[in-house]
This record gives structure tokens, sequence and C-alpha cells, in this order.
């Protein structure tokens, strides 16, 4: 049977336990709560994005906390029209709250989605990497792989997340020695300038922009693109996992995978 929990303890823990109020981000991820509900807490409902689907999985799992990596205003203000008004509807009608966490969560050491990325593909952070206002997002090492099956790994992981892998030109016999990782959007000209800077020879992300390829090329760095989706799957997993055994609730995965 699952227990019955304050909303606004989980919140504190959340809050405290990702640093929220301390790590920097785009304005239009208000990380913490978005939505409050009655004040209980007994089964949360994990998704990647806030979406109708998601939404949808949340209420047909009769959950009444909802936690996302992407929250309610991810595109910044807008009018509450049209499915913005029907997914607000239904959540308030069924009483579910709304709890988000962008970078905090990307970058947390245990539940985070690129120290879990990394565990994943079979690799050691060593260190930091991503930096975004001061503050490290996502994780480094080294190792002695070959490259190409690290790219398998890759593959193997994200067809479980309905995605798939692409990665720029390997050489043959190509080894990793030096890695890094940042889950989502982590392909950019700031990245890769950090990435030649640190010798990193292998960039893991989510996406990125096409000329992020063509300057990977010219420095010699691959870059795996392992979808943005299926990267940031594990974070909010491994989140709700923990409050469910902290707190005694229970949790669900609402998939919804974007193809990207």
């Amino acid at each position: 049977m699952s227990a019955t929990v304050q909303l606004d303890q989980i919140v504190r823990y959340l809050d405290d336990l990702l640093d929220t109020s301390q790590v920097p981000d785009y304005s239009g991820a208000l990380n913490g709560l978005q939505l409050a509900n009655n004040g209980i807490v007994t089964r949360i409902a994990a998704a990647v994005d806030f979406s109708s689907r998601t939404v949808e999985g949340a209420i047909a799992e009769k959950a009444d906390l909802l936690l996302v990596h992407h929250g309610m205003f991810w595109g910044g203000a807008q009018r509450i029209v049209g499915t913005r008004y029907d997914r607000l509807h239904a959540l308030i009608a069924n009483d579910v709250a709304v709890y988000a966490s962008h970078l905090p969560l990307d970058r947390h050491p245990l539940v985070g989605n690129n120290a879990l990325l990394a565990s994943e593909l079979g690799l050691e952070p060593s260190g930091e990497f991503a930096m975004y206002k001061g503050v490290a997002i996502g994780v480094r090492g080294e190792s002695d792989v070959d490259t190409a099956a690290l790219v398998s790994r890759a593959e193997w992981f994200a067809k479980g997340e309905g995605g798939s892998v692409r990665a720029t030109p390997l050489a043959s016999g190509r080894k990793t020695r030096r890695w890094a990782i940042c889950t989502g959007a982590g392909a950019s000209t700031e990245s890769l300038h950090e990435a030649q800077e640190l010798g990193i020879d292998t960039l893991i992300v989510g996406e990125g922009p096409h000329h992020t390829a063509v300057a990977a090329d010219e420095m010699g760095i691959v870059v795996i693109y392992a979808g943005h989706y299926a990267t940031e799957t594990l974070g909010v997993r491994a989140l709700a996992a923990h409050l469910a055994d902290r707190f005694g609730v229970t949790w669900t995965f609402v998939e919804a995978p974007t193809g990207l």
C-alpha cells in the first residue's frame, strides 16, 4: 500500500536534494513546484516533458504528482487557451501537482541524467564538463574503448527508449581516450570549444545542430548524438524511484518519445 505524504514535504526535500535555488537555468525552466494540488501525494508519475500525452498518462495512472524535466512554462509566458487550457484544466480537475527540474537534475551526481548516462555506457566520470554560468552541467572522464563499440552501446540504450543514434564519421580502429557527456541539446559551439580545450576526443550528447557535426569533424572530435528524449529519461526515472523509496509512495514512468 502506498504511503500518504504531504506535498510540501516532498517539495522541500527535492529543492534541497537538487540544490534548486542555487543552480542557474533558463528563465522558462522555472525549476521547482509549478502547480500545487490539495497537498497530498500518494503516487508519482515521471516524464521527460510536460505535454498533453504526459498529463493524460499521469491522470490515467492516478498519480497526484507529475515530475518532469521540461516543465509547464518551457516556452515562456503564453496565453492559457486551446491545449494549454485543456492540460491545466485536466491537472486541476484531477488534483495533480507538477514539479519540474531541468539543469539541477541534469547535473546531479546520483540521480542526474549525465552521471546516469555515463553509467549506462560503461563509463566512469572523473571530472566536470559543460559549464553554464559558472556551474558544470555535464561530466567527463578517461577510457580505453573502441569508439565504434561506444556507439553500439549508445544505440542499444537509445533503442530501448524509442530513439536512435547518429555519430560523426569514425576512423578505422579509433579509440575513445577522453570523453565528455552533456545530455539533451548538448552539442553547441561552446561545448565543442570546451571539449577541444580539454582534449576530449569523443563527445556524447542528446542532439545538436548540423553545424556542430561539421565543426567537430574539423576538430578531430567524434560526436555521438544519442537522442534528446532518450538521454533525459534517466534522471526523472531515478528521481521518482528515489522518492518512492524514501517516502513509501508508488511511482510510474509515462513514456512519450518525441523521435528526437
